[in-house]
């Protein structure tokens, strides 16, 4: 069934969760975009006013590395200034119910934390934006402290401890994917009845693989997105419509 009418597709979501024994969300840039963050691939996405810088770039040029700090503290105000939406508030009533247990995400916006979420049930497949991580050594650091050495030293600063890169803990283009989270995110998308794709294009790999993953598997399939994806023709439920508005009635308190 697909569906771009709220209520048709808001109602029968509803049955499907009703009917669902282990509901696991997979949420993309769609669903924080009501709360500033603009999405990577959309007309004015992030990624029309810049390129995203790869991985090996980054390592082997310090310009590069500058360049990047410089775009993250950019972007601080949007960031900084972003409160969960009813998208995630929505999610985040489902965990509380007992009837979700995790949250898989490609987005590094911390939203989901802050909207209720334990730090350990939001399984952040392409990391997070908010802080930092030593490349070599793994120490991490708060955003405020490495803005403060790149402000005053006019570079992106290296490890205290060992000498290596600084980087936001956020998974490049061309870095390895975190292995515990794709473990954990497979785990939950086999345990479940019910996958519930929101606001992703499902066009970046390997992550995308997980709704067909949960299909094949026996779940039933639901993709909540504004534009249609390669995937919509396999799934039992999809709605072409403002994520808020679908999910906000499943916010509870």
């Amino acid at each position: 069934m697909i569906s771009s009418d709220i209520e048709t597709g808001r109602r029968r979501l509803a049955e499907l969760i009703a009917d669902a024994s282990v509901v696991v969300p997979f949420t993309g840039a769609g669903i924080s975009t009501e709360c500033g963050i603009p999405d990577f691939r959309s007309p004015g996405g992030l990624w029309t006013q810049n390129a995203p810088i790869p991985f090996d770039e980054f390592v082997a040029s310090r310009d590069m590395r500058d360049e990047a700090w410089r775009r993250r503290f950019a972007m601080e105000s949007e960031f900084s200034a972003a409160k969960p939406g009813r998208g995630h508030l929505a999610l985040a009533a489902l965990y509380r119910s007992g009837k979700s247990p995790a949250v898989i995400t490609q987005n590094i916006d911390n939203l989901h934390q802050a909207s209720g979420f334990a730090a350990d049930d939001v399984v952040e497949l392409h990391g997070n934006t908010t802080y930092a991580l030593c490349l070599a050594c793994k120490r991490r650091f708060e955003l405020g402290w490495v803005k403060t050495r790149f402000t005053e030293g006019g570079h992106a600063p290296d490890c205290p401890d060992c000498g290596g890169y600084i980087k936001t803990a956020t998974v490049s283009f061309g870095q390895a994917m975190p292995e515990d989270e794709m473990r954990r995110a497979e785990e939950l998308t086999l345990a479940c009845d019910l996958f519930i794709a929101i606001g992703s294009s499902l066009v970046v790999w390997p992550a995308a693989g997980f709704p067909l993953l949960a299909k094949r598997n026996g779940a039933r399939l639901v993709i909540l997105n504004r534009d249609p994806t390669e995937f919509d023709d396999a799934a039992d439920l999809v709605v072409h419509a403002d994520i808020g508005s679908v999910l906000a009635p499943f916010v509870t308190h």
